[in-house]
């Protein structure tokens, strides 16, 4: 069962865990564990939810341009950094199945993300599904390998 997730994240037993205690133990989302406690959302993600989050790794947000991470870390920063974490939250439980159904989900944000299928690869936006389905005690996390921006950014 390991070798399904390649390593990342034991999604047989995160079904115990939060949203972000699953993400802090799988090791490969630090960037966005502290993006999340600097916009104030860390308690949001523990609460109740249900949620679904299309969680960028670490090596997604070291795909941004140089200095991004940093300058939306700082605390003047914090309504931009909201806006663009929000954006990869969707209200309720969407599992990979009824994901794939999708054309568009609505975000926590107000925008809506493109959901579509190429070749088997779930899209969303421009940023390619990588781990589909790892069940939290809240919600759902779906791994990505871009950070989505929000259309008006």
């Amino acid at each position: 069962m390991m070798g399904l997730c390649f390593g990342s994240v034991n999604a047989y037993a995160a079904a115990d865990k939060d949203i972000v205690d699953t993400a802090v133990a799988a090791g490969q989302f630090k960037t966005l564990a502290a993006a999340l406690g600097a916009a104030g959302l860390v308690d949001t993600l523990k609460g109740k939810g249900p949620f679904t989050v299309f969680a960028p790794t670490d090596a997604a947000f070291a795909k941004l341009p140089a200095g991004t991470i940093d300058t939306l870390l700082k605390p003047e920063n914090k309504g931009a950094l909201t806006a663009i974490l929000t954006y990869h939250v969707v209200a309720g439980k969407v599992p990979a199945a009824t994901v794939v159904k999708l054309t568009e989900a609505k975000t926590v944000n107000g925008a809506s993300v493109t959901v579509k299928v190429v070749g088997g690869t779930v899209m969303i936006n421009d940023a390619q599904v990588t781990t589909a389905d790892i069940m939290t005690s809240n919600g759902v996390i779906h791994v990505i390998d871009t950070v989505l921006m929000p259309p008006k950014m």
